[in-house]
């Protein structure tokens, strides 16, 4: 994988992290994200039947909150993408793989405590639209110097 697609596909990435960081945060109270919202709380406990209600005000601050960390992550991304991933690759694999894997083993973690197994399921897709492209990327072409 070139630099280059590295890049666009770890922007890809990034963006839609920050549609479901966005959606998350919305859901409790725009009816039309509502679904969406309660489809991940079913995926994540493996329940069958709809979600319970997503109203109680806690529940909407740790939406709001877990929502707003995921655009920050999904922003740091984008910026290590476009900004250092075609210059150096190595440095961006540097920066975001200790990032994610934080990310990934705590989530895991407190899905697993929260009964919501499937999560872990779910991270695992989600960890490998980034690691895939940090990993496949090649070394930027170096510059031919004429002797």
């Amino acid at each position: 994988m070139s630099p280059d697609h590295a890049a666009r596909t770890l922007k890809t990435a990034a963006v839609l992290t920050l549609l479901f960081g966005l959606t998350l945060i919305l859901a409790p109270h725009v009816a039309l994200l509502r679904p969406i919202g309660r489809l991940f709380v079913d995926l994540a406990f493996l329940t069958s039947d709809q979600a319970p209600d997503l109203g109680p005000p806690v529940a909407h601050l740790m939406f709001a909150i877990s929502g707003g960390l995921m655009v920050g992550l999904a922003v740091l991304i984008w910026q290590v993408a476009a900004l250092i991933h075609p210059r150096d690759p190595v440095l961006a694999r540097r920066l975001l793989i200790p990032a994610l894997l934080g990310w990934y083993v705590t989530d895991c973690f407190g899905s697993a405590l929260s009964g919501a197994g499937f999560n872990l399921v779910m991270n695992s897709a989600f960890l490998a639209l980034f690691l895939v492209p940090l990993l496949l990327a090649r070394p930027a072409a170096r510059p031919r110097v004429s002797p």
